[in-house]
Protein backbone atom coordinates (compact mmCIF):
# COMPACT_ATOMS: atom_id res chain seq x y z
CA UNK A 1 0.00 0.00 0.00
CA UNK A 2 1.48 3.06 -0.87
CA UNK A 3 2.05 6.61 1.72
CA UNK A 4 -0.77 8.96 0.95
CA UNK A 5 0.10 11.81 -1.21
CA UNK A 6 -1.24 14.99 -0.04
CA UNK A 7 -3.02 17.04 -2.35
CA UNK A 8 -3.49 21.28 -1.45
CA UNK A 9 -6.15 22.45 -1.21
CA UNK A 10 -8.29 24.29 -3.80
CA UNK A 11 -8.80 26.93 -1.61
CA UNK A 12 -6.62 27.74 1.34
CA UNK A 13 -8.99 27.50 4.74
CA UNK A 14 -8.69 30.44 7.12
CA UNK A 15 -5.39 29.78 8.92
CA UNK A 16 -3.03 31.34 11.41
CA UNK A 17 -0.29 31.05 13.47
CA UNK A 18 0.88 32.70 16.53
CA UNK A 19 3.19 31.41 19.91
CA UNK A 20 1.43 33.37 22.43
CA UNK A 21 -1.94 32.20 21.99
CA UNK A 22 -5.15 31.16 19.90
CA UNK A 23 -8.65 30.85 19.07
CA UNK A 24 -10.82 29.20 16.86
CA UNK A 25 -14.27 29.55 16.76
CA UNK A 26 -17.13 29.52 13.78
CA UNK A 27 -17.66 33.42 14.00
CA UNK A 28 -14.80 35.93 14.03
CA UNK A 29 -16.58 38.58 16.17
CA UNK A 30 -16.19 36.15 18.53
CA UNK A 31 -12.37 34.41 18.15
CA UNK A 32 -11.80 38.47 18.09
CA UNK A 33 -13.30 38.42 21.51
CA UNK A 34 -11.09 35.54 22.55
CA UNK A 35 -7.96 36.86 21.62
CA UNK A 36 -8.64 40.07 23.06
CA UNK A 37 -8.93 38.27 26.84
CA UNK A 38 -5.83 36.04 25.96
CA UNK A 39 -3.93 39.56 24.93
CA UNK A 40 -5.14 41.00 28.54
CA UNK A 41 -3.57 38.06 30.22
CA UNK A 42 -6.60 35.87 30.62
CA UNK A 43 -6.28 32.07 30.61
CA UNK A 44 -7.69 29.38 28.11
CA UNK A 45 -10.97 29.00 30.01
CA UNK A 46 -11.33 32.49 30.59
CA UNK A 47 -11.37 33.13 26.51
CA UNK A 48 -13.38 30.21 25.79
CA UNK A 49 -16.17 31.53 28.22
CA UNK A 50 -15.72 34.90 26.33
CA UNK A 51 -15.98 33.19 23.14
CA UNK A 52 -18.73 31.43 23.96
CA UNK A 53 -20.86 34.10 25.33
CA UNK A 54 -20.57 36.26 21.83
CA UNK A 55 -21.24 33.21 19.92
CA UNK A 56 -24.64 33.21 22.28
CA UNK A 57 -25.32 37.43 21.19
CA UNK A 58 -24.03 36.78 17.50
CA UNK A 59 -25.08 32.95 16.67
CA UNK A 60 -28.17 32.65 18.49
CA UNK A 61 -29.27 29.82 16.34
CA UNK A 62 -26.10 27.55 16.96
CA UNK A 63 -25.96 27.64 20.43
CA UNK A 64 -26.93 30.30 23.87
CA UNK A 65 -27.01 30.60 27.53
CA UNK A 66 -30.39 28.72 27.32
CA UNK A 67 -28.29 25.55 26.48
CA UNK A 68 -25.82 22.65 27.34
CA UNK A 69 -21.83 22.72 27.65
CA UNK A 70 -18.65 19.69 27.30
CA UNK A 71 -15.80 21.09 28.41
CA UNK A 72 -12.03 19.35 27.83
CA UNK A 73 -9.60 21.18 29.67
CA UNK A 74 -5.70 20.85 29.50
CA UNK A 75 -4.07 22.33 32.45
CA UNK A 76 -0.31 22.63 31.98
CA UNK A 77 0.66 22.89 35.45
CA UNK A 78 -0.94 20.28 36.78
CA UNK A 79 0.05 18.23 33.42
CA UNK A 80 -3.85 16.86 33.58
CA UNK A 81 -7.24 16.57 31.29
CA UNK A 82 -10.42 16.75 32.62
CA UNK A 83 -14.00 16.91 31.30
CA UNK A 84 -16.86 19.10 32.45
CA UNK A 85 -19.98 17.73 31.76
CA UNK A 86 -22.29 20.91 31.17
CA UNK A 87 -25.69 18.74 30.28
CA UNK A 88 -28.57 19.60 31.90
CA UNK A 89 -31.54 17.42 33.11
CA UNK A 90 -34.69 16.92 32.26
CA UNK A 91 -37.53 18.73 34.54
CA UNK A 92 -38.70 16.58 37.78
CA UNK A 93 -41.75 16.27 36.12
CA UNK A 94 -41.04 14.53 33.22
CA UNK A 95 -42.79 11.97 32.46
CA UNK A 96 -43.00 9.35 29.39
CA UNK A 97 -46.06 7.63 30.41
CA UNK A 98 -47.98 10.41 30.13
CA UNK A 99 -47.28 11.59 27.08
CA UNK A 100 -47.69 8.60 25.68
CA UNK A 101 -51.04 8.87 26.94
CA UNK A 102 -51.49 12.26 24.89
CA UNK A 103 -50.92 10.32 21.74
CA UNK A 104 -47.50 11.14 21.57
CA UNK A 105 -44.83 8.56 20.02
CA UNK A 106 -41.79 11.30 20.24
CA UNK A 107 -41.09 14.31 22.03
CA UNK A 108 -41.81 17.38 19.19
CA UNK A 109 -38.36 19.03 18.35
CA UNK A 110 -40.31 22.37 19.04
CA UNK A 111 -41.92 23.80 22.13
CA UNK A 112 -41.96 23.58 25.49
CA UNK A 113 -41.93 19.58 25.76
CA UNK A 114 -38.72 19.66 24.33
CA UNK A 115 -36.85 21.91 26.58
CA UNK A 116 -34.55 20.21 29.63
CA UNK A 117 -32.42 22.54 32.16
CA UNK A 118 -30.17 24.93 30.90
CA UNK A 119 -26.49 23.72 31.61
CA UNK A 120 -23.96 26.04 30.32
CA UNK A 121 -24.10 28.68 32.40
CA UNK A 122 -23.13 26.88 35.60
CA UNK A 123 -20.25 25.30 33.59
CA UNK A 124 -19.16 28.61 32.54
CA UNK A 125 -19.01 29.48 36.35
CA UNK A 126 -17.24 25.98 37.53
CA UNK A 127 -14.97 26.66 34.94
CA UNK A 128 -13.92 30.20 35.97
CA UNK A 129 -13.57 29.63 39.36
CA UNK A 130 -11.05 27.11 39.00
CA UNK A 131 -8.68 28.43 35.97
CA UNK A 132 -10.11 31.69 35.22
CA UNK A 133 -7.98 35.17 35.95
CA UNK A 134 -9.63 38.03 34.71
CA UNK A 135 -12.91 39.07 36.29
CA UNK A 136 -16.46 37.69 34.99
CA UNK A 137 -16.97 41.62 33.70
CA UNK A 138 -13.98 41.23 31.75
CA UNK A 139 -14.78 38.04 30.31
CA UNK A 140 -18.69 38.71 29.47
CA UNK A 141 -17.84 42.60 28.08
CA UNK A 142 -17.26 41.56 24.33
CA UNK A 143 -20.94 39.77 24.70
CA UNK A 144 -22.34 42.45 26.37
CA UNK A 145 -21.25 45.11 24.01
CA UNK A 146 -22.18 42.59 20.62
CA UNK A 147 -26.06 42.31 22.77
CA UNK A 148 -26.74 46.23 23.50
CA UNK A 149 -24.67 47.61 20.85
CA UNK A 150 -26.01 45.46 18.39
CA UNK A 151 -24.00 43.29 15.22
CA UNK A 152 -24.11 42.97 12.00
CA UNK A 153 -26.89 40.34 10.23
CA UNK A 154 -24.98 38.00 8.66
CA UNK A 155 -26.52 35.34 5.86
CA UNK A 156 -26.43 32.29 7.98
CA UNK A 157 -28.10 34.14 11.16
CA UNK A 158 -31.10 35.70 8.32
CA UNK A 159 -31.73 32.33 6.59
CA UNK A 160 -31.95 30.68 10.13
CA UNK A 161 -34.37 33.12 11.64
CA UNK A 162 -36.72 32.95 9.21
CA UNK A 163 -36.19 29.11 8.84
CA UNK A 164 -37.29 29.18 12.44
CA UNK A 165 -40.02 31.76 11.86
CA UNK A 166 -41.65 29.38 9.43
CA UNK A 167 -41.85 26.20 11.91
CA UNK A 168 -42.87 28.90 15.29
CA UNK A 169 -46.28 30.09 15.82
CA UNK A 170 -46.98 33.51 15.89
CA UNK A 171 -48.90 33.23 19.16
CA UNK A 172 -48.55 30.83 22.07
CA UNK A 173 -45.17 29.50 23.11
CA UNK A 174 -43.22 31.10 19.68
CA UNK A 175 -44.51 34.35 20.84
CA UNK A 176 -41.31 35.65 22.06
CA UNK A 177 -39.31 34.16 19.28
CA UNK A 178 -40.89 36.87 17.42
CA UNK A 179 -41.16 39.42 19.43
CA UNK A 180 -37.09 39.20 20.17
CA UNK A 181 -35.64 37.93 16.63
CA UNK A 182 -38.13 38.83 14.00
CA UNK A 183 -39.31 42.33 15.53
CA UNK A 184 -39.75 44.05 12.50
CA UNK A 185 -41.82 41.30 11.09
CA UNK A 186 -39.86 41.06 7.74
CA UNK A 187 -36.32 39.43 7.80
CA UNK A 188 -32.90 40.86 8.70
CA UNK A 189 -30.92 42.90 5.82
CA UNK A 190 -27.43 41.62 5.31
CA UNK A 191 -25.51 44.33 7.72
CA UNK A 192 -28.61 45.73 9.50
CA UNK A 193 -27.61 46.40 13.27
CA UNK A 194 -29.05 43.27 15.32
CA UNK A 195 -29.70 44.36 19.57
CA UNK A 196 -30.49 42.06 21.85
CA UNK A 197 -30.88 44.43 24.94
CA UNK A 198 -32.47 41.85 27.02
CA UNK A 199 -30.06 39.27 26.85
CA UNK A 200 -27.49 42.00 27.35
CA UNK A 201 -28.85 42.94 30.70
CA UNK A 202 -29.39 38.97 31.46
CA UNK A 203 -25.23 38.85 30.65
CA UNK A 204 -24.70 41.98 32.55
CA UNK A 205 -26.27 40.64 35.69
CA UNK A 206 -24.09 37.38 35.23
CA UNK A 207 -20.88 39.42 35.00
CA UNK A 208 -22.16 41.44 38.21
CA UNK A 209 -23.50 38.57 40.39
CA UNK A 210 -21.78 35.66 39.23
CA UNK A 211 -22.84 32.96 36.59
CA UNK A 212 -24.68 30.74 39.84
CA UNK A 213 -27.38 33.80 40.00
CA UNK A 214 -29.12 32.46 36.71
CA UNK A 215 -30.26 29.26 39.01
CA UNK A 216 -30.12 30.62 42.79
CA UNK A 217 -31.54 34.06 42.30
CA UNK A 218 -35.01 35.45 41.36
CA UNK A 219 -33.23 35.18 37.06
CA UNK A 220 -34.18 31.39 37.89
CA UNK A 221 -37.31 32.81 38.93
CA UNK A 222 -37.90 34.45 36.18
CA UNK A 223 -36.77 31.71 33.68
CA UNK A 224 -39.33 29.23 35.87
CA UNK A 225 -42.09 31.45 35.75
CA UNK A 226 -41.16 32.05 31.22
CA UNK A 227 -40.90 28.51 31.06
CA UNK A 228 -44.47 27.76 32.71
CA UNK A 229 -45.97 30.61 31.55
CA UNK A 230 -45.95 28.31 27.92
CA UNK A 231 -46.55 24.69 29.46
CA UNK A 232 -43.17 24.02 30.16
CA UNK A 233 -43.35 21.29 33.25
CA UNK A 234 -40.44 23.04 35.16
CA UNK A 235 -40.28 24.54 38.79
CA UNK A 236 -37.95 26.39 40.60
CA UNK A 237 -36.32 23.34 42.34
CA UNK A 238 -34.95 22.35 38.73
CA UNK A 239 -33.13 24.96 38.32
CA UNK A 240 -31.50 25.35 41.63
CA UNK A 241 -30.82 22.12 41.94
CA UNK A 242 -28.68 21.83 39.01
CA UNK A 243 -25.04 20.94 39.02
CA UNK A 244 -22.03 20.48 36.56
CA UNK A 245 -20.43 17.08 36.77
CA UNK A 246 -16.45 16.98 36.78
CA UNK A 247 -15.35 13.79 34.80
CA UNK A 248 -12.71 11.81 33.18
CA UNK A 249 -12.33 11.88 29.62
CA UNK A 250 -12.60 9.08 27.59
CA UNK A 251 -9.62 7.58 25.62
CA UNK A 252 -8.37 5.32 22.38
CA UNK A 253 -5.24 4.87 20.42
CA UNK A 254 -5.42 5.25 16.71
CA UNK A 255 -2.12 3.99 15.05
CA UNK A 256 -0.54 5.26 18.24
CA UNK A 257 -2.54 8.67 18.59
CA UNK A 258 -4.62 8.95 21.52
CA UNK A 259 -8.11 10.42 20.62
CA UNK A 260 -9.39 11.90 24.02
CA UNK A 261 -13.33 13.03 24.17
CA UNK A 262 -16.06 13.37 26.83
CA UNK A 263 -17.39 10.24 28.51
CA UNK A 264 -21.44 9.07 27.88
CA UNK A 265 -23.91 11.36 28.01
CA UNK A 266 -22.09 12.54 25.26
CA UNK A 267 -21.80 10.69 21.75
CA UNK A 268 -17.47 10.91 22.38
CA UNK A 269 -17.85 6.43 22.53
CA UNK A 270 -19.15 6.50 19.48
CA UNK A 271 -16.26 8.55 17.16
CA UNK A 272 -14.17 6.27 19.12
CA UNK A 273 -15.91 3.04 18.37
CA UNK A 274 -15.56 4.05 14.57
CA UNK A 275 -11.84 4.74 14.80
CA UNK A 276 -11.07 1.49 16.21
CA UNK A 277 -13.05 -0.19 13.86
CA UNK A 278 -11.19 1.76 10.90
CA UNK A 279 -7.49 0.84 12.47
CA UNK A 280 -8.55 -2.38 12.50
CA UNK A 281 -9.84 -2.51 8.93
CA UNK A 282 -6.24 -1.46 7.56
CA UNK A 283 -5.10 2.09 6.35
CA UNK A 284 -6.50 4.10 2.97
CA UNK A 285 -4.94 4.60 -0.34
CA UNK A 286 -4.57 7.15 -2.46
CA UNK A 287 -4.13 10.51 -2.10
CA UNK A 288 -6.08 13.21 0.95
CA UNK A 289 -6.84 16.64 -0.25
CA UNK A 290 -9.32 19.07 -0.73
CA UNK A 291 -11.48 16.76 -2.07
CA UNK A 292 -11.03 14.26 1.09
CA UNK A 293 -9.35 10.96 0.16
CA UNK A 294 -9.53 9.45 -3.49
CA UNK A 295 -9.74 6.26 -1.57
CA UNK A 296 -13.64 5.15 -2.40
CA UNK A 297 -12.82 1.82 -0.21
CA UNK A 298 -11.49 3.85 2.74
CA UNK A 299 -14.92 5.87 2.69
CA UNK A 300 -17.04 2.54 1.97
CA UNK A 301 -15.22 1.25 5.27
CA UNK A 302 -16.09 4.20 7.36
CA UNK A 303 -19.54 4.61 6.06
CA UNK A 304 -20.17 1.15 7.48
CA UNK A 305 -18.00 1.59 10.40
CA UNK A 306 -20.27 4.66 11.60
CA UNK A 307 -23.68 2.60 10.93
CA UNK A 308 -22.30 -0.15 13.09
CA UNK A 309 -21.72 2.63 16.07
CA UNK A 310 -25.02 4.23 15.56
CA UNK A 311 -26.46 1.23 16.80
CA UNK A 312 -23.98 0.82 19.48
CA UNK A 313 -25.43 4.10 20.15
CA UNK A 314 -29.19 3.81 20.53
CA UNK A 315 -28.58 0.41 21.98
CA UNK A 316 -26.34 1.23 24.90
CA UNK A 317 -25.57 5.00 25.31
CA UNK A 318 -28.31 6.55 28.47
CA UNK A 319 -27.92 9.23 31.65
CA UNK A 320 -24.36 7.06 33.07
CA UNK A 321 -26.59 8.04 36.50
CA UNK A 322 -29.39 6.05 35.55
CA UNK A 323 -28.45 3.25 33.79
CA UNK A 324 -25.15 1.50 33.50
CA UNK A 325 -22.91 2.70 29.93
CA UNK A 326 -20.45 -0.39 28.75
CA UNK A 327 -18.14 2.16 27.70
CA UNK A 328 -14.89 0.21 28.50
CA UNK A 329 -16.27 -2.80 26.39
CA UNK A 330 -16.92 -0.22 23.44
CA UNK A 331 -13.74 0.85 23.82
CA UNK A 332 -12.02 -2.61 23.32
CA UNK A 333 -9.50 -3.29 20.50
CA UNK A 334 -10.75 -6.85 20.50
CA UNK A 335 -14.95 -5.66 20.38
CA UNK A 336 -13.28 -3.49 17.44
CA UNK A 337 -12.47 -6.64 15.75
CA UNK A 338 -15.85 -8.05 16.23
CA UNK A 339 -17.51 -5.27 14.32
CA UNK A 340 -14.65 -4.71 11.40
CA UNK A 341 -15.55 -8.50 10.91
CA UNK A 342 -19.32 -7.81 9.92
CA UNK A 343 -18.68 -5.18 7.64
CA UNK A 344 -18.30 -6.72 3.62
CA UNK A 345 -14.53 -4.66 1.55
CA UNK A 346 -16.92 -4.07 -0.99
CA UNK A 347 -20.49 -4.03 -0.60
CA UNK A 348 -22.77 -2.23 1.82
CA UNK A 349 -24.91 -3.61 4.68
CA UNK A 350 -27.78 -2.22 2.71
CA UNK A 351 -30.59 -2.73 5.68
CA UNK A 352 -28.87 -1.84 9.06
CA UNK A 353 -30.64 -1.69 12.15
CA UNK A 354 -32.68 1.31 12.39
CA UNK A 355 -31.06 4.57 14.63
CA UNK A 356 -32.91 7.34 15.85
CA UNK A 357 -32.37 10.87 14.83
CA UNK A 358 -30.51 13.16 17.33
CA UNK A 359 -31.49 17.16 17.68
CA UNK A 360 -28.51 18.64 16.79
CA UNK A 361 -27.17 22.61 15.85
CA UNK A 362 -24.15 23.90 17.69
CA UNK A 363 -21.18 25.46 17.95
CA UNK A 364 -17.14 24.01 18.24
CA UNK A 365 -14.55 26.33 19.24
CA UNK A 366 -11.09 25.76 21.22
CA UNK A 367 -8.28 28.05 22.86
CA UNK A 368 -4.97 27.59 23.88
CA UNK A 369 -2.95 29.90 26.05
CA UNK A 370 0.32 31.56 26.19
CA UNK A 371 1.31 29.18 29.06
CA UNK A 372 -0.05 26.13 26.68
CA UNK A 373 -3.52 25.48 28.65
CA UNK A 374 -6.15 24.41 26.02
CA UNK A 375 -9.65 23.99 26.01
CA UNK A 376 -12.08 21.81 23.74
CA UNK A 377 -15.37 23.26 24.10
CA UNK A 378 -18.66 22.19 22.63
CA UNK A 379 -21.98 24.24 23.36
CA UNK A 380 -25.22 24.00 21.99
CA UNK A 381 -29.07 24.77 21.73
CA UNK A 382 -29.78 22.17 20.02
CA UNK A 383 -31.62 22.11 16.86
CA UNK A 384 -31.35 25.96 15.15
CA UNK A 385 -33.50 28.17 18.07
CA UNK A 386 -33.53 25.47 20.09
CA UNK A 387 -37.32 24.33 21.38
CA UNK A 388 -38.36 28.29 19.52
CA UNK A 389 -39.19 29.13 23.42
CA UNK A 390 -37.57 32.95 24.17
CA UNK A 391 -37.90 34.94 27.14
CA UNK A 392 -38.37 38.15 25.91
CA UNK A 393 -37.94 39.75 29.26
CA UNK A 394 -34.17 37.77 29.97
CA UNK A 395 -33.64 37.69 26.39
CA UNK A 396 -32.65 33.62 26.70
CA UNK A 397 -33.88 31.69 24.25
CA UNK A 398 -34.08 27.41 25.40
CA UNK A 399 -32.30 24.42 24.17
CA UNK A 400 -34.70 21.57 22.92
CA UNK A 401 -32.01 19.05 23.96
CA UNK A 402 -34.92 17.03 25.62
CA UNK A 403 -36.53 16.18 21.95
CA UNK A 404 -33.40 13.25 21.70
CA UNK A 405 -35.29 11.58 24.59
CA UNK A 406 -36.98 8.28 23.90
CA UNK A 407 -40.75 8.20 24.27
CA UNK A 408 -40.52 4.34 23.79
CA UNK A 409 -40.96 2.16 27.63
CA UNK A 410 -37.89 0.19 28.64
CA UNK A 411 -35.71 2.56 25.88
CA UNK A 412 -32.02 3.43 27.54
CA UNK A 413 -32.65 6.69 26.94
CA UNK A 414 -36.16 6.62 27.88
CA UNK A 415 -37.89 10.00 28.82
CA UNK A 416 -37.54 10.36 32.72
CA UNK A 417 -37.50 13.03 36.00
CA UNK A 418 -34.29 14.75 36.05
CA UNK A 419 -32.17 12.44 33.39
CA UNK A 420 -29.76 13.55 31.05
CA UNK A 421 -30.47 12.73 27.35
CA UNK A 422 -28.12 11.08 25.21
CA UNK A 423 -26.19 14.34 23.68
CA UNK A 424 -24.55 14.44 20.33
CA UNK A 425 -21.89 16.97 21.42
CA UNK A 426 -18.04 15.90 21.73
CA UNK A 427 -14.88 17.93 22.73
CA UNK A 428 -11.64 16.13 21.11
CA UNK A 429 -8.15 16.30 22.13
CA UNK A 430 -5.10 14.45 20.44
CA UNK A 431 -1.83 13.34 21.85
CA UNK A 432 0.62 11.60 20.12
CA UNK A 433 2.77 9.04 21.37
CA UNK A 434 4.82 9.64 24.63
CA UNK A 435 4.38 13.35 24.56
CA UNK A 436 2.53 14.45 27.34
CA UNK A 437 1.31 17.61 25.47
CA UNK A 438 -1.74 17.79 23.24
CA UNK A 439 -1.27 17.95 19.69
CA UNK A 440 -3.89 19.12 18.29
CA UNK A 441 -7.59 20.39 19.67
CA UNK A 442 -10.13 19.33 17.72
CA UNK A 443 -13.93 19.13 17.57
CA UNK A 444 -17.31 19.82 15.40
CA UNK A 445 -20.90 20.62 15.22
CA UNK A 446 -23.33 18.76 12.72
CA UNK A 447 -25.72 17.06 14.95
CA UNK A 448 -25.64 12.88 14.32
CA UNK A 449 -23.07 12.97 12.30
CA UNK A 450 -20.53 14.76 14.77
CA UNK A 451 -18.67 11.16 15.23
CA UNK A 452 -18.50 10.99 11.72
CA UNK A 453 -16.61 14.47 11.22
CA UNK A 454 -14.34 13.92 14.46
CA UNK A 455 -13.25 10.25 12.70
CA UNK A 456 -12.70 11.82 9.12
CA UNK A 457 -10.69 14.88 10.97
CA UNK A 458 -8.50 12.37 13.01
CA UNK A 459 -7.90 10.17 9.92
CA UNK A 460 -6.86 13.34 8.22
CA UNK A 461 -4.38 14.18 10.43
CA UNK A 462 -3.45 11.06 11.01
CA UNK A 463 -3.63 8.85 8.18
CA UNK A 464 -3.49 11.29 5.55
CA UNK A 465 -0.37 14.21 7.09
CA UNK A 466 -2.64 16.90 6.40
CA UNK A 467 -2.24 19.99 7.98
CA UNK A 468 -5.17 21.54 10.27
CA UNK A 469 -6.48 23.85 7.83
CA UNK A 470 -6.60 20.66 5.32
CA UNK A 471 -8.29 18.45 7.85
CA UNK A 472 -10.46 20.70 8.80
CA UNK A 473 -11.90 22.09 5.17
CA UNK A 474 -11.57 19.07 2.94
CA UNK A 475 -14.62 17.50 1.86
CA UNK A 476 -16.55 15.21 4.03
CA UNK A 477 -19.43 12.46 3.90
CA UNK A 478 -21.97 11.56 5.84
CA UNK A 479 -24.79 8.60 6.77
CA UNK A 480 -27.75 9.11 8.61
CA UNK A 481 -31.14 7.75 9.02
CA UNK A 482 -33.52 7.97 6.49
CA UNK A 483 -36.20 9.26 8.87
CA UNK A 484 -36.55 9.49 12.58
CA UNK A 485 -36.18 6.11 12.94
CA UNK A 486 -35.04 4.13 10.29
CA UNK A 487 -32.04 2.40 8.80
CA UNK A 488 -28.67 4.33 8.39
CA UNK A 489 -28.62 4.45 4.55
CA UNK A 490 -28.97 7.90 3.49
CA UNK A 491 -25.00 8.55 2.31
CA UNK A 492 -24.52 12.27 1.45
CA UNK A 493 -20.97 13.87 -0.10
CA UNK A 494 -19.77 16.96 -0.62
CA UNK A 495 -19.43 18.04 -4.46
CA UNK A 496 -15.55 18.35 -4.15
CA UNK A 497 -15.47 14.66 -3.81
CA UNK A 498 -13.69 13.42 -7.08
CA UNK A 499 -16.86 12.33 -9.19
CA UNK A 500 -14.74 8.94 -9.97
CA UNK A 501 -14.91 8.42 -5.87
CA UNK A 502 -19.24 8.88 -5.55
CA UNK A 503 -19.14 6.73 -8.90
CA UNK A 504 -17.33 3.99 -7.03
CA UNK A 505 -19.35 4.07 -4.20
CA UNK A 506 -22.74 3.91 -6.18
CA UNK A 507 -21.44 1.16 -7.97
CA UNK A 508 -20.88 -0.72 -4.45
CA UNK A 509 -24.28 -0.20 -3.93
CA UNK A 510 -24.62 2.44 -2.00
CA UNK A 511 -27.53 5.51 -2.02
CA UNK A 512 -25.35 8.61 -2.38
CA UNK A 513 -26.59 12.02 -2.79
CA UNK A 514 -24.49 15.23 -3.75
CA UNK A 515 -24.65 18.35 -1.71
CA UNK A 516 -23.04 21.82 -1.78
CA UNK A 517 -18.83 22.85 -2.28
CA UNK A 518 -18.93 23.93 1.32
CA UNK A 519 -21.78 22.49 2.61
CA UNK A 520 -22.90 23.15 6.31
CA UNK A 521 -24.84 20.13 6.50
CA UNK A 522 -21.81 18.73 6.71
CA UNK A 523 -20.90 20.40 9.94
CA UNK A 524 -18.17 22.83 10.95
CA UNK A 525 -14.93 21.69 12.53
CA UNK A 526 -12.51 23.66 13.78
CA UNK A 527 -8.78 22.86 15.11
CA UNK A 528 -5.47 24.10 17.03
CA UNK A 529 -2.27 22.38 16.43
CA UNK A 530 0.31 22.89 19.18
CA UNK A 531 3.29 22.65 17.02
CA UNK A 532 6.45 21.48 18.68
CA UNK A 533 4.61 21.02 21.90
CA UNK A 534 3.03 24.72 21.72
CA UNK A 535 3.59 27.63 23.60
CA UNK A 536 4.86 25.60 26.74
CA UNK A 537 7.23 24.23 24.90
CA UNK A 538 8.77 26.78 22.93
CA UNK A 539 7.16 25.89 19.92
CA UNK A 540 3.95 27.70 17.94
CA UNK A 541 -0.01 27.59 17.54
CA UNK A 542 -1.61 26.71 13.92
CA UNK A 543 -5.35 27.51 14.26
CA UNK A 544 -7.77 26.81 11.56
CA UNK A 545 -11.39 27.08 11.10
CA UNK A 546 -13.99 25.40 8.84
CA UNK A 547 -14.38 27.86 5.80
CA UNK A 548 -18.04 26.46 5.88
CA UNK A 549 -18.71 28.13 8.78
CA UNK A 550 -18.57 32.62 9.86
CA UNK A 551 -14.66 31.67 11.51
CA UNK A 552 -11.95 33.06 11.06
CA UNK A 553 -8.72 32.09 13.23
CA UNK A 554 -7.14 34.21 15.52
CA UNK A 555 -3.77 34.09 17.19
CA UNK A 556 -0.93 36.41 18.42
Amino acid sequence: MTEPEVIPPLVPAPLARGARGAVVAPHHLATAAGLGVLADGGSAVDAAVATNAVLAVVMPNGCGIGGDAFWLVWDEVAGVQTALNGSGRSPAAADAGALRSRGLDRIPARGPLSITVPGAVRSWGDAHRRWGRLSLDRVLGPAIEQAEGGFPAWPGFIAAVETTASRVPIGEWGRGFHAVYRAAGRPWRAGERVRLPALGRTLRRLAREGTDAFYDSDLADRVTDALTSVGAPFFVGDLRDHASIWETPIATTYRGVRVTTHPPNSCGVVALEILNVLEHLGRPDGRFGAGGWTDPRWIHLGIEASKRALVDRDRELADPRSRDVPVERLLAKDYAATVAATIDDARPDTSPVPVRTLVGGTIYLAVVDRDGNAVSLIQSNAAGFGSGVVDPVTGVHFQNRGASFSLEPGHPNELGPRKQTVHSLLPGMLFRRRERRPWVVVGSMGGDIQPQIHAQAVSALVDGHADVATAVSAARWSVVPDGFVAPPVDVAVEARVEPSVVDALRGMGHRVRVGGMFDSSFGHCHAIELVDGGPAARGTLAAATDPRSEGLPAAR
